[in-house]
């Protein structure tokens, strides 16, 4: 008359095992959500990218070039150029610097000035801004450097925006609640065969009794 244990020790297994799919579940939902939200809360973002190159004054060795290139890349983003560059670019200094980034080339003399707003107008004037104040520095140093800066590509209206659209930031907050749930069950402590909590429950004497009887 008395039950089998194994059936009452599978049935705490079972109960655990949906419990924590239901945390994954709820997880993956509240992420996703909250990455969409911020997709949309955002909104768009446009990127400019205007291009200059290195080349060498008359008469001038061409190999420093690159060098030189590496060095107003990393020179663009400094209040000198963009002190210069607001004027053109009608916004402050720390709109520049938090919009503004450039990359360079390991192969070619050529820099790359973006930025990055959510007007289009406004990321074209800022890297077509920042790239006329680098050259501008450039030519004052010419004498000494015997390089100047040619504009390569200037910055054109960008149409379509650089950023995620809601769906993708969606997608990417649902994986990362759903990560972040399942590492919090992986590291909380599981309950062992020796716990008391999952020992089957013993009948007491009377029920042992009443059983002998039948």
């Amino acid at each position: 008359m008395t039950d089998n244990p194994t059936k009452r020790r599978r049935r705490p297994a079972r109960s655990g095992t949906m419990a924590r799919l239901a945390w994954l579940a709820a997880g993956t939902l509240v992420g996703g959500a909250l990455g969409g939200a911020y997709g949309v809360v955002r909104g768009p973002v446009y990127t400019a990218t205007s291009y200059v190159v290195a080349v060498p004054s008359a008469n001038s060795d061409p190999g420093p070039t690159l060098g030189f290139a590496q060095a107003y890349g990393r020179a663009a983003t400094q209040l000198a150029v963009l002190r210069d560059a607001q004027d053109q670019a009608k916004v402050p200094v720390r709109t520049l610097q938090r919009s503004v980034r450039t990359a360079t080339s390991p192969d070619a003399p050529v820099i790359a000035v973006s930025a990055t707003s959510r007007r289009p107008g406004l990321a074209l004037s800022m890297a077509n801004g920042v790239t006329d104040a680098l050259t501008r520095h450039a030519e004052e140093t010419e004498e000494n450097t015997h390089v100047r800066l040619v504009r390569f590509a200037p910055a054109v209206r960008p149409t379509d925006p650089s950023s995620a659209p809601p769906w993708v930031t969606g997608a990417v907050g649902a994986s990362a609640g759903g990560l972040l749930v399942g590492l919090v069950l992986l590291v909380r402590p599981r309950r062992t065969e020796d716990d008391p909590r999952c020992l089957p429950s013993v009948p007491g004497p009377a029920a042992a009794d009443q059983h002998q009887k039948l």
